[in-house]
């Protein structure tokens, strides 16, 4: 269910939410964390506070030290350095009367002499330290604003009477801790021991620690809506872009996109949206090829189809030997130009599924020519007695980007199209150079009819045939090919009639490369 739901958010809904559910587990650990280290901070002055108050109690037991005004004044005296780094210490009598106060006495805990009586108090060492850290007899009670009296009662009524406790006193400038326990001495209480601390240092550090959380959480806070903004910004409204491009691609819309300002981008989306464009105008260039071409298709079919219907109606009713026998060569030659049309579009399509899956690499066309030539010479010489005549400008290389097989279907073509317009024993001129701009130059010149329009540009259009003597035998697709490769090829393909006698021209740029 969840990651079903995770599933339908946005990229950016997304982040926020996964941003969100990290920002709550975190803020949970650090609401226990500081909830503990106030106590924990107290737990530890608190059993310094307990072992001070057990070696005290011991001493003063083992010393039979009698718990008056006056024994106690001088035991304060003689052993002072064990309160070393304490506030005050306080004893009080059964009535919790004070009857010992190291601040009635002028003590200074940061002056008492560090002077050691190995005597009295070998009791404080380290054993008892860690027994009391074991028994963890630490009691945290809240007090503000009490008397001494009305803490030494609460600790009388209280289910930790016997053990030391620890009451926190808080009020505004001050944070202290207040650490009691009971003397007993043959199984009677005889007093009370108390230890007072300004504890204001665990205030001061829990407080930096909470300012510090809350610093980090706002600061987290602010560094996460700035990335949401740049991730918003800078990444998902470009490919929420691009998927409307894609969209308005999809239901032929007209509405305007902004895919030009992503391809001015020099980073990855800009890559993509070039390449998404380049792919669009090509996906569109073949749709409108095809459409256009099952158009020309569909119209050239029907003149024949046409043809061939009224030609079969009227065979059936001549009875004119002669008549019947016009009609038989018109059929002949409509099926003839079906066939072919048919023959050369499925051709077309097969070489259009292939180039889609040829890479370009450099390449000589020279010698590919060069093979051509020969080839189509041991034909000709053979059947019309027509010469092909290769030359080139001196130079040995000749490099394009291009496809081999298609440079040789492209001299082919135009081969077979100069060889129809001539007559037996007229010769064809195949020329490649390179000019002043460093493009390749293929001529292919012949003596046969030349073109009959002024307008050279149509010969290369599809099914356009400037030949009605030849019905049928062509379909009008083979200079439209050899268009379509040579654009293919980044080339330019013209054709002109000679000037200075007859017969055709179809001149052919390559772009050159270096080698």
């Amino acid at each position: 269910m969840f990651s079903k739901y995770l599933k339908s958010l946005s990229i950016l809904k997304k982040f926020l939410f996964i941003n969100f559910i990290i920002f709550t587990i975190i803020s949970l650990f650090t609401f226990i964390y500081l909830n503990n280290v106030q106590p924990n901070l107290i737990k530890k002055k608190s059993i310094k506070h307990f072992n001070v108050i057990d070696n005290t109690i011991n001493t003063l037991i083992r010393l039979n030290i009698k718990f008056d005004d006056e024994d106690i004044r001088k035991f304060l005296f003689s052993t002072r350095f064990i309160f070393q780094n304490l506030d005050r210490v306080i004893f009080f009598d059964n009535n919790l009367n004070i009857i010992g106060d190291t601040d009635t006495l002028d003590l200074d805990p940061r002056s008492f002499s560090t002077r050691l009586d190995e005597i009295e108090f070998e009791s404080l060492n380290q054993n008892k330290s860690d027994k009391n850290e074991k028994n963890n007899n630490v009691n945290l009670t809240e007090n503000k604003n009490l008397s001494f009296k009305d803490i030494l009662k609460k600790y009388l009524n209280s289910d930790t009477f016997g053990s030391s406790y620890t009451f926190i006193q808080e009020d505004l400038n001050q944070f202290k801790l207040i650490t009691i326990k009971n003397v007993v001495k043959d199984d009677l209480n005889i007093g009370y021991v108390a230890i007072t601390e300004n504890a204001s240092d665990i205030k001061i550090a829990t407080d930096e620690r909470k300012a510090f959380v809350v610093r980090s959480a706002i600061a987290v806070g602010f560094v996460i809506l700035i990335f949401s903004f740049v991730l918003s910004r800078y990444f998902i409204k470009p490919i929420q872009n691009l998927v409307s491009y894609t969209k308005v691609i999809k239901d032929k819309s007209q509405t305007k996109t902004n895919i030009e300002n992503l391809k001015s981008r020099n980073d990855e989306l800009g890559l993509l949206s070039k390449s998404l464009d380049d792919m669009t105008i090509e996906l569109q260039k073949r749709v409108a090829h095809a459409e256009n071409f099952s158009t020309d298709l569909v119209h050239e079919i029907r003149n024949p189809l046409a043809s061939l219907k009224s030609a079969s109606e009227i065979l059936q009713d001549t009875n004119n030997s002669e008549q019947r026998l016009k009609l038989l060569n018109i059929l002949s030659h409509d099926v003839l130009r079906i066939e072919r049309l048919i023959t050369d579009y499925s051709q077309m399509l097969k070489d259009e599924v292939a180039l889609s899956k040829e890479k370009m690499k450099k390449i000589n066309i020279e010698p590919i020519i060069q093979s051509v030539v020969e080839d189509y010479n041991n034909i000709q010489k053979v059947k019309k007695n027509i010469k092909i005549n290769y030359e080139n400008d001196g130079n040995e290389k000749y490099i394009i980007n291009g496809i081999e097989n298609r440079i040789e279907q492209i001299i082919a073509n135009l081969l077979d199209n100069s060889i129809s317009f001539c007559e037996e024993g007229e010769n064809i001129f195949v020329n490649i150079s390179h000019n002043e701009d460093k493009k390749i130059l293929l001529k292919i010149i012949d003596d046969g009819q030349g073109f009959k329009e002024k307008d050279t540009s149509k010969i290369f259009k599809r099914f356009y045939s400037n030949r009605p003597d030849k019905f049928g035998e062509h379909s009008g697709l083979g200079l439209n090919i050899v268009k379509n490769l040579v654009d293919l090829h980044d080339g330019e393909i013209v054709a002109s009639n000679r000037l200075d006698r007859d017969g055709a021209i179809v001149e052919i740029r390559f772009p050159g490369v270096e080698s």
